[in-house]
């Protein structure tokens, strides 16, 4: 068994700050990501990748024609397929070790506490405030560490919150806004290789976190792909 570990995840295992102690750790440990769809896409590829035991995925919503242009991990086969089904699919066949438990609901106030209180870490890659806003507060209520992404045209966000007692999307943005005033990437688009960057840096958060690495807390990382400028807001 070890020597299949070994196989599968030299390329970590090589890493100093990994070992095959901290791989031992990505494999006991339970991740949930909120979403299937730009930012869960590469978030859920890479977390299977590297050997995430249990992997959570809740969504609600059909792979559609459009999504396939940044929702690398479904293909024009499953269009009009659950996204969970989907995702579940495409993990079983990267790396079979992988326990998918997938969860075809939409996260409300009526589950929240029950679905997210099974895992280790939250990754959240909603597309709405109404959703992120409770993921945020069922996290801090239940001491969970959350990554936070969001992405629109050629920008996005990340940020690590309520992580062994650090801050949280509500000091840094205390209420949300009308999601009516908020443009969307249904209005105004995204370019699909802007959530592979930034969901490639929630994942690869999320396991220096499962590894006992540093993590940067307080801060607000601002990507431009546009003019190709990152910046860190601190809060």
């Amino acid at each position: 068994m070890q020597e299949d570990i070994f196989k599968r995840y030299s390329r970590q295992i090589f890493i100093d700050e990994i070992g095959l102690e901290g791989q031992k750790k990505i494999i006991n440990s339970k991740v949930l990501v909120i979403g299937a769809g730009g930012l869960g896409s590469p978030v859920i590829q890479y977390l299977a990748a590297a050997g995430v035991g249990t992997l959570g995925i809740a969504d609600f919503d059909h792979v559609e024609l459009h999504n396939l242009n940044r929702q690398i991990i479904h293909n024009e086969s499953r269009v009009g397929e659950l996204k969970v089904k989907s995702a579940e699919t495409f993990v079983k066949n990267l790396n079979h070790q992988v326990k998918v438990i997938s969860i075809e609901q939409k996260i409300d106030t009526s589950n929240a506490s029950e679905i997210l209180s099974q895992y280790d870490i939250v990754v959240d890659g909603s597309d709405n405030f109404t959703t992120r806003y409770l993921v945020n507060d069922t996290c801090v209520e239940l001491k969970k560490t959350l990554v936070y992404g969001s992405i629109l045209g050629f920008s996005g966000q990340v940020a690590v919150f309520n992580h062994k007692g650090s801050k949280n999307l509500r000091d840094l943005f205390p209420e949300p806004p009308f999601d009516e005033e908020v443009p969307d990437c249904d209005s105004l688009g995204v370019l699909g290789a802007l959530p592979g960057i930034v969901g490639s840096m929630m994942a690869l958060q999320t396991l220096k976190m499962i590894t006992d690495l540093p993590v940067n807390l307080n801060q607000l990382t601002l990507i431009d792909t546009l003019n190709w400028r990152f910046q860190t807001l601190e809060f």
